[in-house]
């Protein structure tokens, strides 16, 4: 029995809002978010997952609205911590990360940690929408630690992905087996409301 989860990678942030759970769509964000609609129109979505974070949520919000669809909050579906203070040189963070899944911030989580967690969360989803197509709106490194645990994807997919927002994910399962993948891009769209 085939299942497809349709990851939705959060649309554009306000960085200048620095509450990971509050953080809120930019105007850009907000516009995009007809691209994530008009690409997952016709998939045959069943159920909608998301985030607890603002971001993630008001994403797919208007694409549930559409289809009169409730949004479950999966709170083990949410980023990574980094940890109580912003972080300045979050590139160099990452890296170490990526380097050592293991390492973390003294209020902060590891890779491995969000990976566990995540991955511990898609296995009940799979278990309970079974043959079904749904959405798990997500974040940029949490999505990348599952793309992890089941191919190559590393701090390369990481940064390949890094700007894509929002960017669209489906994988496909056989029971909780991975069998394969598909991705869209909002920069291979060309909606008339693009601009």
């Amino acid at each position: 029995m085939k299942t497809n989860i349709f990851f939705v990678r959060h649309a554009e942030p306000n960085y200048e809002n620095h509450d990971d759970m509050t953080r809120e769509l930019t105007e850009k964000g907000r516009k995009d978010r007809q691209w994530v609609t008009e690409t997952l129109r016709n998939k045959n979505i069943t159920a909608v997952l998301s985030s607890p974070y603002k971001r993630s949520y008001d994403t797919i919000k208007p694409f549930a609205e559409e289809r009169n669809l409730a949004i479950e909050v999966v709170d083990d579906f949410r980023e990574r911590k980094v940890d109580s203070e912003w972080i300045e040189d979050f590139n160099a963070f990452c890296r170490k990360q990526w380097r050592d899944f293991d390492y973390k911030l003294s209020d902060g989580e590891s890779l491995k940690e969000v990976q566990d967690r995540n991955i511990q969360a898609l296995q009940i989803v799979l278990e309970k929408y079974a043959g079904q197509n749904i959405i798990i709106a997500t974040h940029g490194t949490s999505l990348s630690t599952i793309l992890h645990y089941y191919m190559e994807f590393g701090y390369s997919g990481f940064e390949r992905i890094r700007r894509k927002m929002p960017w669209i994910v489906c994988l496909a399962f056989e029971g909780q087996q991975y069998i394969g993948m598909k991705e869209w891009d909002i920069e291979d769209w060309t909606g008339a409301e693009k601009k």
